[in-house]
C-alpha cells in the first residue's frame, strides 16, 4: 500500500513553518470544513492531503480579497520551484548547465535578466496578461 504525504510531513521536512490547526480548518474565506465531528477535524487537521494543505497554505498566506486568491508560498511554493528548478537541471540546453551562457532578452529591471523578465517577454511585456487579478 502507498501512502500519500500529507501537508503537515513536507513542512516539517523543509523546516517550514506549517499551519496551525485553525488554518486548516478554517483558513481565509476558502473551503468551509463547517459540520464535521470532532474527530474528523483531528484526522483532517493529522492527515491533510497535500494539494488541500497547498491551496490552504496560498489561502491563508496573501490572500488579498478583490486583488487574488492568495500566494504560493512555504510547501507549495516550495514545490513548485524544486520542479523547475530539477526540469532545468536535467535539461541539456538549460542555462544551469551552462552558466556562462548570458540570455539575450531585456532586463527589465536592475540591470540582471530575472525569471520575471522571461516571464514579460512571454506576455508581450504587457504585466496585466502576466497577472490579470492583479
Amino acid at each position: 500500500m502507498v501512502e500519500e504525504a500529507t501537508g503537515p510531513q513536507p513542512a516539517a521536512q523543509m523546516g517550514i513553518k506549517g499551519l496551525t490547526e485553525d488554518q486548516i480548518l478554517r483558513g481565509a474565506g476558502g473551503a468551509v470544513l463547517e459540520g464535521l465531528t470532532d474527530a474528523e477535524r483531528a484526522r483532517v487537521v493529522e492527515y491533510t492531503p497535500l494539494w488541500f494543505y497547498v491551496l490552504r497554505e496560498a489561502e491563508v498566506n496573501g490572500r488579498h480579497p478583490g486583488r487574488h486568491p492568495g500566494r504560493l508560498t512555504g510547501v507549495g511554493g516550495t514545490l513548485v520551484a524544486e520542479v523547475f528548478h530539477r526540469a532545468m537541471e536535467g535539461s541539456r540546453i538549460s542555462i544551469v548547465e551552462h552558466p556562462g551562457r548570458r540570455p539575450s532578452l531585456p532586463a527589465h529591471r536592475e540591470g540582471r535578466f530575472k525569471p520575471t523578465d522571461l516571464l514579460l517577454c512571454a506576455f508581450e511585456d504587457d504585466p496585466a496578461l502576466l497577472n490579470p487579478l492583479g
